[in-house]
């Protein structure tokens, strides 16, 4: 079994740092260190901060098993696992599952656009093949492919399905979510400025990309709402409102890994058909992360 069972706090999705095309192994050990001694609750492995799109299986696998034994069993480690084809998702189950991950975090399938009949039966059928905890990741802008509330609730009967990702960026859908399985599964916000709202509607925790780069702030977002100091968590949250707004000014994680390599943990390297953030994009980082004392 699992030595985490269940999910809560800030969630790095961390990046997957490459060099020279390949993923650079010993960048990653560094980035998964530097993370946990930020005070940050758990790690997301090749989800899509990962660039899960553009590495192959092989690869995707032993990021996973590297992130795993970075960690050293000190926070839990999710492993992005989803795909469009059932078939291909069961298969990153189960490597997953050899590769030593704490959970999965599981997309809805992108591209062929399922029913909600669909929807229903493939994380039915990935619920049953594992013992591993699931964690239901809902991004309607990046699939389009919404997993709607009445869904959830009925897959909430599966005891391994512990949570939802909720990255609608849809307060009402995330309220309603919390409503309905709230005391059942656990709801993260899957998307970094709707952290602090959604903490205060009772969501448990984020998966968050900003936290590649500010990690200790964003990890203290989460310690102080969950001790009802919701001054302070408030000021986090605006603190970081501008730095997370330029990770998304072009397409992600292309920013994040810009913001990286001026803090020299990484280089900015990203996989076609992604390309690197531009001069603009780097200097204005530049002078964000100069301001948050990051650099």
């Amino acid at each position: 079994m699992a030595k985490f069972s269940t999910f809560e706090g800030c969630l790095t999705a961390l990046v997957t740092p490459f060099k020279a095309g390949r993923v650079d192994f010993e960048a990653l050990a560094k980035l998964v260190d530097w993370q946990i001694d930020n005070g940050v609750d758990g790690i997301v492995s090749v989800g899509t901060t990962g660039e899960s799109a553009t590495l192959d299986v092989d690869e995707h696998v032993a990021v996973i098993a590297a992130t795993v034994k970075a960690a050293r069993g000190r926070v839990p480690v999710v492993a992005g696992a989803g795909g469009n084809a059932t078939a291909e998702a069961l298969e990153l189950t189960a490597a997953s599952e050899a590769a030593g991950a704490d959970g999965l975090l599981h997309v809805t399938p992108y591209y062929n656009r399922p029913n909600q009949e669909g929807l229903f039966r493939h994380f039915e059928a990935i619920a049953k093949s594992t013992r591993l905890p699931i964690i239901l990741y809902n991004v309607p802008s990046r699939t389009a492919c919404d997993l709607l509330t009445d869904t959830v609730v009925r897959l909430a009967q599966y005891a391994n399905i512990v949570g939802v990702k909720d990255a609608t960026g849809n307060l009402v859908r995330g309220g309603e979510l919390i409503a309905a399985v709230g005391d059942r599964m656990t709801i993260l916000s899957g998307d970094d400025g709707t952290a602090f709202p959604l903490y205060a509607l009772g969501a448990r925790g984020v998966i968050s990309v900003v936290s590649n780069i500010a990690p200790k702030d964003m990890a203290d977002m989460w310690d102080a709402a969950a001790a009802g100091d919701w001054a302070r968590a408030k000021a986090r949250h605006y603190k970081l409102r501008a730095l997370n707004q330029m990770l998304f000014l072009e397409p992600s994680p292309a920013p994040t890994k810009a913001a990286l390599a001026l803090t020299g943990r990484c280089t900015s390297e990203v996989r076609l058909p992604l390309v690197a953030a531009t001069e603009k994009l780097v200097g204005d980082l530049q002078v964000e992360l100069r301001a948050q004392g990051l650099v």
